[in-house]
């Protein structure tokens, strides 16, 4: 007989606890190998599709397109060892036996019923005492999340009831769907759901946010709930926008930054005019493009070869600097979703044309919404470049936990006494903002100095190679 194995949302590193469910890459019915996509799912951080480690046939979803899952909440079942079609029979226990389903991490197959391979907090395990279950009904799991068996029909716009009526038991499920009610006063007893059987919804909670005063009718009653609320209401109360996915983790990560990091900053002007030149000729000479910003990165992996002090973190529970050993450098990206930060690894043994191609590389896959949560951690150092906005300077926030950040302005054509004369010139504003705990200013005007030199006259880059 087959043996059902439950696969539940893993855990996808990196601290998240959530995921969105974007779009199912199966139905119930169909048969899957081991390690096929069932879901894909976004994060806060990337769009990430998530591989089934059991063979066999799909025999429940859960969870709905659009749906926030906490990790650890089932996300399909799958008959392993049965064939397409195959009918299942409901297990027969003894009498008082639970109805809880077996999790898959109290239940092992065969050598081929699971791959073996560990996502990040769950995967299959062998170790363990296989417990053979076959699918139930789905009546004996009332005490667990319906499963989607079918897309669910377009379900009618939530409709808020006035205050004090009494709509019976509140049919959620999500914690995160109660923990965003909570935070946002929102009564989870004037809401109507629009999943199956009522059940609310995240989508029925942001909602009734986007309509705040719905239920404010006075005689009007019901009727005036569904409808929006007045202007001068609306103008009054303000737009709330939830704080939640990729801004709320950059909200938290930033706010970490300033309550921990004691930061400043210096700056400096450079005359770039060489730098600029030195790249028109690199280009011309054929073979793989070099971008600005390569050549940028390729001064910050020298200048901390001089200065290691600024590729470190403080870990504050041990009362240590530490120093790493690598250069793991981060660039901002700007996508639809927002500013991220996606990481090369290992960039100081990269040459510029290296660089270049992985920095485009990772900007398509960041616009894309394909990173891995793994290409947006673990930087050690960070380079911004905000002149792409037009901009000249900036004093920006440390990406926790390293210890500095370069910024990089707009280069333009500026009066600049060159030879001891009045000339034009191509100009960047270069400003490094630094963990003051992890050197001093001495140490920090050192590097600067340094990048600035070398943007300036390429020629003492290669001095140092």
């Amino acid at each position: 007989m087959p043996q059902v194995m439950e696969f539940k949302l893993p855990d996808l590193g990196e601290g998240l606890t959530e995921a969105e469910i974007v779009r199912w890459l199966v139905a119930v019915g169909d048969v899957v190998a081991i390690d096929q996509p069932v879901v894909e799912v976004e994060t806060a951080k990337a769009m990430v599709e998530v591989p089934c480690p059991y063979g066999g046939v799909v025999t429940a979803r859960f969870g709905e397109e659009g749906q926030e899952l906490p990790v650890g909440a089932p996300l399909i079942t799958v008959a392993v060892g049965a064939a397409a079609g195959a009918e299942t029979e409901p297990d027969a226990e003894p009498s008082g036996a639970g109805t809880s389903r077996s999790s898959a991490s109290e239940s092992s197959g065969s050598e081929s019923s699971g791959s073996g391979n560990v996502l990040v907090g769950y995967g299959t395990d062998h170790s363990r005492q296989a417990r053979r279950r076959r699918v139930r009904p789905a009546t004996a799991e009332a005490a667990a999340p319906a499963p989607v068996r079918s897309p669910a029909p377009a379900a009618a716009a939530p409709v808020a009831v006035p205050v004090g009526v009494s709509t019976g038991p509140v049919a959620v499920i999500s914690p995160i769907v109660r923990k965003l009610a909570r935070d946002h006063g929102v009564d989870l007893r004037a809401l109507r759901g629009s999943g199956r059987e009522g059940l609310i919804l995240r989508a029925d909670v942001e909602a009734a946010l986007r309509a705040p005063a719905a239920a404010v009718t006075g005689a009007a009653g019901a009727a005036g709930a569904a409808g929006a609320a007045p202007a001068a209401v609306r103008a009054v109360q303000g737009e709330r926008v939830p704080l939640k996915g990729l801004r709320g983790v950059v909200a938290e990560k930033l706010s970490r930054s300033r309550r921990e990091i004691p930061d400043a900053t210096c700056w400096v002007d450079a005359d770039a005019t060489e730098l600029m030149a030195s790249r028109t000729a690199m280009n011309a000479a054929g073979g793989p493009k070099v971008s600005v910003l390569a050549l940028l990165a390729r001064i910050c992996t020298a200048a901390l070869a001089k200065y290691p002090e600024l590729n470190s973190t403080v870990d504050l529970a041990a009362g240590e600097i530490v120093r790493l050993p690598a250069v793991h450098l981060g660039f901002a990206a700007q996508t639809e979703r927002g500013l991220m930060v996606p990481v090369v690894r290992d960039a100081q043994g990269r040459s510029a044309e290296a660089l270049s191609a992985e920095f485009a590389r990772l900007t398509e896959l960041a616009r894309a919404g394909k990173l891995a949560p793994s290409d947006l951690t673990g930087g050690t150092f960070t380079l911004n470049n905000y002149g792409v906005f037009g901009v000249d300077g900036s004093t920006p926030i440390i990406n926790h936990p390293e210890a500095a950040m370069l910024g990089v302005g707009r280069i333009i054509p500026k009066p600049w006494v060159h030879g001891g004369e009045l000339a034009v010139r191509q100009v960047v504003q270069l400003s490094l903002t630094f963990d003051h705990r992890v050197c001093d200013g001495g140490t920090a005007g050192g590097f600067l100095r340094y990048v600035a030199d070398c943007v300036e006259s390429p020629a003492v880059l290669l001095r140092s190679l």
